[in-house]
């Protein structure tokens, strides 16, 4: 059955497939997809169908509530909630036999985590260089329980070297993150990949994608 999703989504890989990867995106993630595709042709052995979805507002969009510009002069708009709402309106209802992973890069990294704690409607999540620095975030992570067993993260060895002292937190931020995660018995890892924030963006996220469809494909052989 052809999958009914929003045209203005993008979709790679086989429609059919029971793997579906869900993925808000911006221009820059959208410039990335060749490479993200190419690696998960190579590291994904079962049929996969991506759905990368673009945000109309980044900062508006993902972020889970207002907060202050970090860098440059755009705040935050705190709108996440109605992002996730617009998901579960538009495009989960057409997925409801299939095994839908979450996940995406930076801001939309967080997004994804975020919404691991918000619904159980997603299999795993893939956070690929979060902000985990973001305003409050740590507080909440520490006080909530996220619904899906299997959380990647990862980060660019680099990335917590940043001038912005508020973005330079992230490495601290993303290693309690995962000490929580560990802790509250999910099944999570924390990868390190060599290199800043802006380096093979779709690479990472395919990593992400390939590690929680391996931790469900061995469930499922034992």
């Amino acid at each position: 059955m052809k999958l009914a999703i929003p045209k203005t989504c993008f979709v790679a890989g086989e429609p059919e497939a029971r793997y579906v990867l869900l993925q808000p995106v911006d221009e820059h993630d959208l410039t990335a997809i060749e490479e993200e595709t190419a690696a998960l042709n190579a590291q994904l052995c079962v049929p996969y169908c991506l759905i990368a979805c673009p945000v109309a507002d980044w900062n508006r969009d993902l972020s889970p509530w207002p907060a202050p510009p970090v860098f440059g002069k755009v705040p935050f708009g705190g709108e996440a909630e109605k992002t996730l709402s617009a998901l579960q309106r538009n495009v989960l209802p057409a997925l409801t036999d299939k095994t839908v992973l979450l996940g995406g890069y930076s801001l939309a990294g967080f997004f994804a985590l975020w919404a691991a704690y918000r619904t159980d409607v997603f299999r795993g999540v893939a956070a690929a260089s979060p902000s985990v620095w973001y305003p409050g975030w740590m507080d909440y992570a520490a006080s909530h329980k996220p619904h899906p067993k299997h959380l990647y993260l990862s980060l660019g060895d680099r990335e917590e070297r940043a001038k912005n002292p508020v973005m330079a937190r992230v490495g601290d931020c993303i290693r309690e993150q995962y000490r929580l995660l560990s802790a509250g018995g999910s099944s999570a890892v924390l990868e390190w990949n060599a290199g800043n924030h802006f380096q093979q963006t779709g690479l990472r996220t395919a990593k992400g994608f390939a590690w929680l469809v391996e931790q469900i494909e061995r469930e499922k052989a034992v």
